[in-house]
């Protein structure tokens, strides 16, 4: 991607379809005159009245205590510098999108246009009743330090400089189970930091909090190393000045058993590297390229640990780890400030989960077989679900215990599932699907490449790594959106009636007239089908030629369907094939099937149906709890849909005993766990979350995903296409660019699976 281009689709995601990545939206009814006289006048009176009574009343009574401010006044932003407070709301409104994502939290952006620290901690005390806490964000070094020193002092609720400490937790976990790892001491080990502006000094104040000795430290600045006999140093820098007489990094490095970067790329050598002590602990964090990189420190040193805080390879130091959780047990405790010990029970809790055993779900994520701790796994993956559910319940009991919660939490059971259900309201499972895809990118075909939009969701898998396409049609045509798009990859363009495809094309008619000549193929109609996109792109799948193919953006659903049936075929074992959309709401993702083949299933179809369903939830890390709707309840009508239904679950209880499945049931009663337990306590169903929901025929289940995706305007993610021999799967007609994008990453999972299942089975003979 050219870097106008880039910054051109940037501008265009910040600017439409409205401007800004947040915004207000309401939580109470609003609808009759009713609502709104209990919203405002008259009604409002009454809980002010209540909080004039009592101040601690503002969190029952309104949003405060899960709102937080994030504050700037745009002096050091990310790597551009002092551009003030205007320029900075951008990354203001991406932290609060973050608060919002992984920890359900309200972030509300405030830049203040001020570099004065008495006018900005003015201010902030002035606005702080609106919040449950602030997150100081993008302020430069030293003024930070004292902004957020005298906030904490002066507010009584939770402050918090992530540039400082976001990083500093994170670190903190990797090096602690690092020195695990290796068996070293934090106090005898040799740390040199490469870095003086907040973060480093924060870090470095965490490491001697958990044991680093002073006297070990070598810490630079881009003049080099500090030394107490240096004039005109900083407070900051001060404490961490060496009596030791050398100059240089290359001096610091000899012998150390730590080198933390926080400064710039490449200022690392492999010579350096080499000087360092047995089983080197390098964590090069500078972004976006690392002060040494992870393949060449890997090729430098063979024990050497490393991370980095790049996403694209093991051990991310990711603040995404910290600072939504954080703040997320400081809000449920009403904590008055974020203090040592909470943090550190931050590091402790983030270096614990690291050892336990990892949900599959999070291995499928990373196309990995088993994470299990050790070198490349030394802090927890930004996906793994269960960062909500453990950090911010260490981080409430610390404050707890250190007498600086206001709202003790008493049932942690109760606390946990309730952070569990904070975890649904978000796209992770489109990041799940994109982050998989590239671990592992295959060749996907794009049949109906001569449109533009198909040429645009082309590039952008190919631009992110998601697949290799292969883009079918009038090369001329293709060539010309291509270079619209600034598309100048150099990706493969095959036209299936071009000359130059003649001998494919004859190669594949043979073999289609040899797979369908019993059934009405003939030589010339296999011919002519193989100058059909749809048909050719089937077969370069069956021949090997491609891993995947994804169709039916500008054709009815039936029509690209029939070719891949007669070219790919169901299979082995599969009576019908059959479609499942993923759907994005605010429970969480729900499985619906089937939304696109089968228009009225028999029982034995209904149970084949939900057991492949099953088997995708699994495929996508989600342990499947399947309920098989109808209009009836477990038995309560003797109709032939409601039997079908009921005879569909006898089946699969009977050949499936161990997967979660029950029916016939109503939608209400399965996705309500207090209606199911209530008054179906005997069921499969009661008291768990349902997350596949199995509809009686084609009816119901397109019009109910279609439903949920215009009124609800929840995502989906589908139909993806179950039964079929090959990685096929077919758009709903018109579908969007992003639709194309995840429907492609889908894909490439699939024939990843495929791969995977192949490979197993040689082993096997």
């Amino acid at each position: 991607m050219s870097k106008e281009r880039q910054r051109m689709e940037a501008l265009i995601y910040h600017a439409k379809p409205q401007p800004g990545k947040i915004k207000v939206v309401p939580t109470k009814p609003y609808s009759t005159q009713r609502d709104l006289a209990l919203a405002y006048s008259p009604g409002v009176a009454e809980p002010c009245l209540e909080i004039n009574k009592n101040r601690e009343e503002v969190y029952k009574y309104t949003s405060k205590g899960n709102v937080v401010a994030v504050i700037s006044n745009g002096t050091a932003v990310l790597g551009l510098g002092n551009i003030g407070p205007e320029a900075s709301k951008p990354v203001m409104e991406g932290k609060c999108l973050l608060f919002k994502i992984f920890a359900d939290i309200d972030g509300i952006d405030i830049e203040l246009d001020t570099e004065d620290v008495d006018k900005f901690v003015e201010t902030v005390k002035t606005i702080a009743p609106t919040f449950g806490g602030i997150n100081l964000e993008d302020i430069k070094a030293p003024e930070a330090f004292e902004i957020e020193r005298r906030l904490k002092e002066e507010l009584d609720i939770p402050v918090m400089h992530d540039d400082q400490h976001g990083t500093a937790i994170i670190s903190s976990a990797a090096l602690l189970n690092a020195l695990e790892l290796i068996e070293k001491d934090i106090a005898n080990i040799k740390i040199v930091v490469s870095g003086a502006g907040a973060a480093a000094i924060s870090c470095t104040r965490l490491y001697q909090a958990f044991g680093a000795s002073a006297e070990n430290i070598v810490m630079l600045d881009s003049k080099g190393v500090i030394r107490k006999d240096r004039e005109g140093l900083s407070g900051q820098k001060l404490e961490f000045a060496t009596q030791r007489k050398i100059d240089t990094l290359e001096e610091a490095m000899k012998g150390a058993d730590v080198f933390i970067g926080l400064s710039k790329a490449n200022v690392l050598t492999p010579d350096m590297l080499n000087s360092m002590a047995k089983d080197p602990i390098v964590f090069a964090m500078a972004n976006p390229d690392p002060e040494i990189e992870y393949k060449l420190a890997l090729a430098t040193r063979k024990d050497v640990i490393m991370a980095t805080g790049r996403s694209d390879h093991p051990n991310q130091v990711n603040n995404v780890l910290g600072f939504p959780f954080i703040f997320r047990g400081a809000l449920d405790v009403r904590a008055t400030k974020i203090n040592e010990e909470m943090k550190m029970a931050a590091v402790r809790a983030l270096a614990e989960l690291t050892k336990e055993p990892v949900p599959e779900q999070v291995n499928i994520t990373y196309d990995i077989t088993r994470l299990t701790f050790g070198r490349d796994y030394i802090i927890p993956k930004p996906f793994d679900p269960r960062l909500i559910s453990t950090i911010p319940p260490a981080v409430a009991k610390a404050a707890m215990e250190s007498g600086v919660a206001k709202a003790p939490i008493e049932d942690w059971d109760k606390y946990r599932e309730e952070l569990m259900l904070r975890s649904g309201n978000d796209n992770k499972v489109v990041r799940m699907l994109h982050n998989r895809a590239k671990m592992n990118p295959k060749r996907i075909v794009f049949a109906e490449a001569e449109l533009l939009d198909v040429i645009k969701a082309a590039q952008i898998v190919y631009e992110e790594g998601i697949a290799v396409p292969i883009l079918l049609g009038h090369r001329p045509t293709i060539e010309k959106l291509k270079k619209q798009l600034e598309f100048d990859a150099d990706v493969t363009i095959i036209d299936p009636r071009a000359p130059e495809s003649d001998t494919t094309r004859t190669k594949y008619a043979d073999k289609l007239w040899n797979m369908r000549k019993r059934k009405g193929e003939t030589r010339y109609s296999a011919r002519v089908n193989m100058g059909k996109r749809n048909y050719y792109g089937a077969m370069m799948l069956v021949e090997g030629d491609a891993d995947g193919m994804i169709s039916g953006y500008s054709r009815a659903y039936p029509k690209v369907l029939r070719p891949v049936f007669e070219v790919c075929g169901r299979a082995k074992g599969v009576t019908n094939a059959s479609t499942v959309n993923i759907m994005i709401t605010d429970q969480g993702p729900l499985l619906l099937s089937d939304t696109s083949v089968n228009i009225d299933p028999n029982a034995e179809e209904l149970a084949e149906i939900a057991q492949m369903t099953a088997n995708v939830a699994s495929t996508f890390g989600f342990e499947p709890v399947v309920a098989m709707l109808s209009y009836a309840n477990f038995g309560s009508s003797n109709h032939q849909g409601a039997k079908k239904v009921r005879e569909a679950v006898r089946i699969l209880h009977e050949k499936n005993p161990g997967l979660v499945v029950d029916g016939e049931i109503q939608t209400d009663f399965a996705l309500s766990q207090d209606l199911c337990q209530n008054n179906f306590p005997f069921s499969k169903l009661a008291g768990r979350k349902v997350n596949t929901l199995i509809f009686p025929n084609l009816d119901s289940a397109n019009i109910t995903y279609k439903l949920l995706k215009e009124l609800h305007k929840a995502d989906s993610i589908g139909p993806i296409m179950i039964g079929l021999k090959k990685a096929v799967h077919i758009l709903q007609l018109g579908a969007s660019v992003d639709e194309m994008v995840n429907m492609t990453a889908v894909a490439v999972i699939d024939a990843q699976e495929r791969e995977k299942r192949k490979n197993a089975k040689k082993k096997g003979s």
